[in-house]
């Protein structure tokens, strides 16, 4: 049965009080949703303020930020008393993969060629083997056997990044591939279910639809202020973040004909460019070194398809 909500406020509230977000995430999702396009870092005082429409109080928000700074997310820069946060180099390389995933629509067009990844049997040690699988299904890639794995559409410079930062470039055989459907008893295709976890992923984009697709009349139904618009697109990204990193992002010929993910993302960008304009203006009173309308980058602007700037 659909619940039922009076106004924005209560899917407001009863978002936080059944989803129950980390402070920590949430924080994550303020910083490269919110901060980052407008400012270089943000004073201690006020992160706390940005958090407390959450309900998040000034002890979590220390606490977060200590363990944000410890994972390499953060780094703290004194002045006096107070402290200022900033991203690390490696904070925005992450923030770069996640959100590059996240404000790109999903591919269609599709040559019928994989990207391939094999490792050499010579030269490298299970730690390296481990530490390559782990980044690579991060990418979205699956594995077809051991050390072999393959994403039809994937991204040959963060592959490449991949590779460097794990001094695997000479151990690596990299490879464009197609089926030969003369002798392939088996289209790569069809191990897309054995490749990928595509059914827990399609649960957690219906999951999604479920929470969001009421807040989108609420949104239209009433002006919704700066803080509240603020609040909804945090949420949103939030939610949609910890499901689109699990998407392998296949092309449609390799999913399921009612892959809802494509509905999830519709959702996402009707709710953001709604929501943006009045999200910026409550950031921007927030933040002491922002000027009253910054200027934001061109990857900014292009999110979920391009939208007009305050």
């Amino acid at each position: 049965m659909a619940v039922k909500y009076k106004s924005i406020d209560d899917w407001i509230k009863r978002y936080l009080k059944e989803e129950e977000p980390r402070s920590k995430s949430l924080i994550v999702s303020v910083f490269g949703d919110s901060i980052a396009p407008c400012a270089s870092g943000v004073w201690l005082g006020e992160l706390i303020e940005l958090m407390e429409p959450f309900d998040v109080n000034e002890r979590l928000v220390r606490t977060s930020s200590f363990r944000l700074i410890e994972e390499g997310w953060l780094e703290s820069i004194r002045d006096g008393r107070r402290s200022r946060y900033a991203l690390t180099s490696l904070g925005k390389r992450r923030f770069a993969h996640a959100y590059r995933r996240i404000y790109t629509p999903p591919p269609s067009n599709w040559d019928g060629r994989w990207t391939l990844v094999m490792l050499t049997k010579a030269g490298v040690g299970a730690p390296e083997r481990s530490e390559l699988r782990k980044e690579l299904e991060w990418e979205g890639f699956g594995m077809i056997a051991p050390g072999i794995f393959v994403h039809p559409s994937a991204d040959v410079r963060m592959l490449a990044e991949i590779l460097d930062q794990l001094e695997l470039r000479e151990r690596t055989m990299v490879l464009s591939v197609a089926d030969l459907s003369e002798l392939s008893a088996r289209p790569i295709a069809e191990l897309a279910s054995e490749c990928w976890n595509l059914e827990s992923v399609a649960l957690e984009y219906r999951e999604f639809l479920k929470r969001f697709e009421p807040a989108t009349g609420l949104l239209t139904s009433k002006q919704a202020s700066p803080e509240i618009c603020f609040v909804v697109q945090t949420l949103l990204i939030h939610s949609f973040r910890r499901v689109s990193l699990h998407d392998p992002r296949l092309p449609d010929s390799v999913l399921p004909a009612d892959w809802p993910g494509h509905a999830a993302y519709e959702v996402c960008r009707e709710i953001y460019r709604s929501t943006f304009p009045g999200a910026q203006e409550f950031v921007v009173t927030k933040l002491s070194e922002v000027s009253e309308q910054p200027e934001l980058s061109r990857d900014v602007l292009a999110r979920f398809g391009g939208f007009a700037p305050v």
